[in-house]
């Protein structure tokens, strides 16, 4: 065979490759965003045989259509129920693309370790569940202990489990100082700098938590995933 024949040939395949690979992406975005967890995982799997990094995958193809349902849910265009199964379509694709993926190279592909609650004496959990929903869908890992949770078993659980940030809702201004006690305790065990510390909550302000000495402030669960994401690059330098 001619080099020039062979050249053509390779070039040929390397574009049909690409152009498979783009749209496995899209069916990966479409199905996310048709909330459709069966065409996630056929589409995942599709992925996996084509050769597409995971990564990749997950990134260019998952959370762009949870992108599109983050912004939806913004524009009030779709509500919580909606956003809940666009998440368990993202979620049940990344277990079939992560499936065969080893500790390390699940940790890179996170985008870091959150540890999520609603603050001592406080029950309220229904803008939580929304954090929660938006944060794993954007490819962080989510240790959610629920509501009403002490701050010495907050620090306690974000020490074990190494998370990189810990974020606590609270829902009342009777509840707000358990923040700022979470932060002091941090400090009384000299371990404030390996927390990230974002707060939120319908009373609470960026002013509150500049004062208590947590890290950010945010106002709604898009907001805490942008904040997330800074406060991870932070860390990890």
């Amino acid at each position: 065979m001619r080099p020039s024949v062979y050249k053509k040939q390779k070039k040929e395949k390397g574009e049909s490759m690409k152009e498979e690979e783009k749209k496995i992406l899209a069916k990966l975005k479409t199905a996310v965003e048709e909330m459709e967890t069966e065409l996630a995982e056929e589409a995942a799997r599709e992925a996996l045989a084509a050769g597409i990094n995971p990564i990749v995958a997950i990134n260019d193809g998952l959370a762009a259509g949870m992108q599109t349902m983050s912004d939806l849910f913004d524009e009030g265009e779709v509500f919580v129920p909606q956003l809940v199964v666009a998440a368990d379509a993202f979620e049940a694709a990344v277990a079939i693309l992560t499936g065969g993926m080893s500790d390390e190279d699940k940790s890179k592909a996170s985008k870091g370790k959150v540890l999520l609650h609603t603050v001592q004496g406080d029950i309220h959990d229904i803008g939580k569940n929304i954090v929660k929903t938006m944060l794993s869908a954007s490819g962080f890992e989510v240790i959610d202990l629920g509501r009403d949770v002490a701050v010495e078993e907050v620090v306690a659980k974000a020490k074990a489990h190494n998370v990189d940030i810990i974020a606590g809702a609270a829902l009342m201004t009777t509840t707000m100082p358990a923040q700022r006690d979470i932060v002091s305790l941090l400090k009384e065990e000299g371990i404030r700098e390996q927390f990230k510390c974002l707060f939120g909550g319908a009373p609470v302000s960026a002013e509150w938590v500049a004062k208590i000495g947590g890290d950010a402030y945010a106002e709604t669960a898009t907001e805490a995933v942008e904040k997330a994401k800074i406060l991870v690059a932070e860390l990890r330098g």
